[in-house]
């Protein structure tokens, strides 16, 4: 069952990360999108405002001239001359001809009552406006009614769209006496905006294409009419077509800043457009701009994969810090567990180590019972002469001579004493924690001591510093075990030379001594020295040593707070150890007694 649970959160938890991909992938292609939407939005409505403010300025330059002319006083003059009409209207014809030539504008004329033109700037051209009636025309009824009037529309004589701009001529009276109307040429710009990006359109009041950057899209209806306007519309002619085509417009979105997502049936095929329309309240047209909706992939994968790796580095992230705080859960459980069994085997590693250093000590004096035993039997042959001497001796009542042999004797005993007790005390089990002040000159007698057997039969010279002043802080018998273990390594390494020399001197470094052990039996081979304390390494040959004893002793050195250091020296090998200095009993303070 706990493997089953386990295994099903691992699929639910895989699954969830799964559809949190999936759902960040999609939001990101949305953000991505909505991004792209709003920079070409910004984008569009710059040209947008760049296009309305170029179509106001063409407007608004000849807004008024219509106005001024009304009130010129010749004009009014050469209405009221009927005395003449050929001459009034040629004078008339030149005076309008030479004010468009100044104005910049495509066409002055000006209409009677009757909506007949008595006189155009255009009268020597071709399919001129002059005896033309445009009464039905919107611009010449809305100026007789308001006294001023627009209109869009395509030229009934020459078949050009225009901007008509009209206004009443009047006379000190009131009295209409004509219109005068301005015909603006917009071809010009349409032609400025064939080479702008996007598709720009001008619409009138009833949606009506009436000015565009492609010619394929004049005169197409952006949404449905009533068929009673459309007819009328048809039949006024008013755009120059015989029927006005609708395009198939189908809105897919809206967007942010008043643009619009739309499916248009155009004449270049059905195509997604982004739209943005922004009115020209004074002309009653709305100015739209469409440019064609794509978003670009690159920029949708690349917002998709920051997403997915933003998702997954979450995800790990989140997996990452439950995973952790469930081994924290885990370590802090084990760790009582822990630290019961290093408890256990430290205890255990302690009893071993001691057990360890006890073995060294008992193989030391296995090493050095030969000799022991014939330095003890020395004094005691001795001591058989002395005795034999004795009886002797009593038998002659020599008091005097007895005393001189009972001194041998007693001296004998003493030395034998002192040998075999030193032994006792080297052979004593010591606690490691043990820790007091102690002088290694003393502990050095001590080792020599037990050695001196094999130092007199090896012939071996001993050169020693003392230093009486040096105090430390350790274990005399353990230390005493580490200076036996390096005695006879160095006594081994002189064995068969012809210098046998072993040098032993104490100096102070800081705040440690620094005692040193050195032989002149050839050294330590350099491949060797980084290896010497290892436990079982040994360059004895097999039988003569287990490779135990210098690591036991680097262990020992260790734990007193030291430091055991080797290096080729003088024609041999030195160990050096480095021990942590005391203070010297005579410096210590005596505490106050209490009263």
């Amino acid at each position: 069952m706990p493997l089953l649970s386990a295994r099903r959160r691992v699929l639910l938890g895989s699954l969830a990360i799964l559809a949190g991909l999936l759902v960040s992938v999609w939001l990101a292609g949305r953000y991505a999108e909505r991004r792209h939407w709003s920079e070409t939005a910004i984008e569009a409505r710059g040209q947008l405002e760049l296009y309305a403010q170029s179509l106001r300025i063409l407007v608004e330059r000849f807004r008024a001239l219509p106005a001024i002319l009304a009130l010129d006083t010749e004009i009014q003059a050469l209405l009221h001359d009927a005395a003449d009409p050929l001459v009034a209207h040629e004078r008339l014809n030149r005076r309008l001809q030479r004010l468009n030539q100044e104005a910049g504008a495509g066409v002055i004329f000006l209409l009677d009552l009757q909506g007949k033109t008595i006189a155009a700037s255009n009268w020597q051209e071709p399919g001129n406006f002059v005896g033309g009636n445009y009464a039905f025309r919107p611009y010449f009824q809305g100026a007789l009614r308001e006294g001023s009037a627009r209109y869009f529309g395509v030229g009934v004589t020459t078949g050009v769209p225009g901007y008509f701009l009209s206004r009443a001529v009047r006379d000190a009276d009131e009295r209409i006496l004509g219109v005068l109307v301005l015909k603006l040429v917009v071809e010009d710009l349409q032609r400025d905006w064939a080479g702008q990006p996007g598709i720009l359109l001008v619409t009138d009041q009833h949606q009506v294409v009436i000015l565009a950057s492609r010619p394929a899209w004049r005169f197409r209806l952006l949404q449905g009419l009533p068929a009673k306007l459309r007819a009328s519309l048809d039949d006024a002619r008013r755009y120059g077509v015989r029927e006005l085509q609708p395009l198939a417009v189908q809105p897919l979105r809206q967007l942010d800043g008043g643009a619009e997502l739309l499916r248009i049936d155009g004449p270049d095929g059905r195509r997604d457009y982004l739209r943005l329309s922004q009115p020209l309240a004074d002309e009653g047209w709305t100015l739209q701009l469409l440019r064609e909706a794509h978003v670009p992939g690159g920029a949708v994968r690349g917002y998709a994969l920051a997403a997915a790796g933003i998702w997954l580095a979450l995800a790990f992230l989140f997996l990452f810090l439950g995973q952790r705080q469930k081994n924290r859960r885990l370590l802090l459980r084990r760790r009582a567990e822990l630290e019961r069994l290093v408890e256990e085997r430290t205890a255990a590693l302690h009893q071993a180590q001691d057990e360890l250093v006890q073995a060294a000590k008992m193989a030391a004096l296995g090493q050095m019972s030969a000799a022991l035993a014939h330095e003890i039997n020395q004094p005691l042959t001795a001591m058989r002469m002395q005795l034999g001497s004795l009886g002797l001796l009593l038998a002659k009542n020599d008091s005097a001579a007895m005393r001189t042999c009972l001194a041998r004797i007693d001296g004998l005993l003493t030395r034998m004493a002192a040998l075999t007790g030193h032994l006792k005390t080297f052979a004593r089990d010591t606690p490691s924690g043990l820790r007091e002040r102690l002088q290694p000159d003393t502990v050095v007698d001590h080792a020599l001591l037990l050695l001196e057997a094999r130092i007199r039969q090896d012939a071996v010279q001993v050169l020693r510093w003392r230093e009486p002043l040096a105090w430390v802080e350790g274990n005399a018998i353990r230390l005493e075990q580490v200076l036996v273990n390096l005695l006879h390594n160095a006594l081994d390494a002189m064995a068969g030379r012809e210098r046998r020399e072993l040098r032993i001197a104490l100096r102070r470094d800081g705040g440690d001594w620094l005692l040193s052990v050195a032989d002149s039996g050839g050294g330590i081979a350099p491949e060797h020295l980084s290896r010497v304390f290892e436990p079982f390494f040994t360059t004895k040959p097999v039988g003569e040593g287990l490779g135990l004893g210098l690591a036991v002793s680097y262990g020992i050195v260790r734990e007193l707070g030291g430091q055991l250091e080797v290096h080729n020296a003088g024609g041999g090998a030195q160990f050096t150890l480095r021990l942590p200095a005391a203070a010297s009993p005579d410096t210590l303070q005596p505490s106050p007694q209490e009263p």
